[in-house]
């Protein structure tokens, strides 16, 4: 078989489960590096991405119990490239553990990445994203005060959350260098949690207080990159249809156009599946030669064996879907 070069993003249950501590994620990585290893046994260049939406969470109410005017918080955009420093070294030390045990020498980098974004996005007029923890009206009111540029919108009658934009990524800043290492044969950690939001201003990147959809983000990698294949991984095997219904479906191999009339339909999730199956779409999209995947972490292996999971081309292989 020729050799593949593979995106693979992680969903959060890959890293987080319900235990937040340093010592939990990683055993929980340390699992995930069991099942990503399959695609170095049979030869594949592999590149990861990864969510962070936990841990970055984490860290904004780490900041907030302990910030003073001389030990401030930092920005979101700074708290996203922290995630992507520990995550990163957590999976690297993960990979190379697995790798060694299985005779293989290949090194593991994680790349620091920044993710270009619109500074005209309509999203940053709109922020919708739920980030850190739950405030009081009143805890509210002076956070406004400090912070005026601040949005926060009450969360089911737990209390008020900050918000922030979501914008669509334009450009993967380091996708060359990430590109340089896989084809050097190390395997890159790379646009964690989305990667850091910058807006270009000159010659300079900019930070920016927003989110970016690691679903989107880990896309416009594997299309920087030249990917054969985008494998993005969720809770469940297959995307289906009719979701938790009597007459639910799952579907296997699926062409563009017929997952945009089950989008057309409504038959997926804004904020869970919905994000996954349009990042498909974009991929295969722009690389019709490729593929993109949406599969469970666990079942990683009968994909690699046996094709499970719901495949994304330009043209659906499968009649009967």
């Amino acid at each position: 078989m020729t050799a593949r070069k593979i995106v693979v993003a992680l969903g959060g249950n890959a890293i987080l489960a319900n235990d937040a501590s340093a010592a939990a994620q990683q055993r929980a990585l340390r699992e995930t590096a069991k099942y990503l290893v399959k695609f170095i046994q049979q030869g594949d260049s592999l590149i990861i991405s990864h969510g962070n939406g936990p841990q970055v969470g984490n860290i904004l109410l780490q900041q907030a119990a302990g910030s003073t005017p001389d030990n401030p918080e930092m920005p979101l955009d700074t708290a996203v490239a922290m995630t992507q420093g520990s995550i990163g070294y957590w999976l690297q030390n993960a990979m190379a553990a697995e790798l060694a045990a299985l005779g293989l020498e290949m090194d593991v980098a994680t790349v620091v990445t920044q993710v270009v974004v619109d500074e005209h996005d309509p999203a940053f007029d709109t922020p919708t994203k739920p980030i850190g923890p739950f405030y009081s009206r009143e805890a509210v009111s002076v956070l406004k005060s400090a912070n005026p540029g601040f949005h926060f919108v009450e969360d089911a009658g737990r209390g008020y959350r900050r918000v922030v934009a979501s914008p669509r990524p334009v450009d993967v800043v380091e996708a060359g260098a990430v590109n340089q290492l896989a084809k050097a044969g190390v395997i890159p950690i790379a646009a964690g949690g989305g990667g850091i939001p910058v807006v270009r201003q000159g010659n300079q990147l900019i930070g920016r207080e927003a989110v970016i959809d690691k679903d989107f983000a880990s896309e416009k990698l594997a299309e920087r990159v030249g990917a054969d294949q985008l494998i993005i991984l969720t809770a469940v095997d297959h995307v289906y249809v009719n979701f938790n219904q009597p007459q639910q479906r799952q579907l296997t191999t699926v062409s563009v156009n017929e997952l945009r009339q089950h989008i057309a339909d409504g038959q997926f999730a804004a904020g869970s599946m919905l994000p996954k199956v349009e990042a498909a779409i974009e991929f295969v999209t722009h690389r019709p030669e490729g593929q993109a995947v949406i599969t469970s972490l666990s079942n990683l292996g009968q994909f690699i064996e046996s094709g499970s999971g719901t495949v994304v081309s330009m043209v659906s292989a499968d009649a009967n879907v």
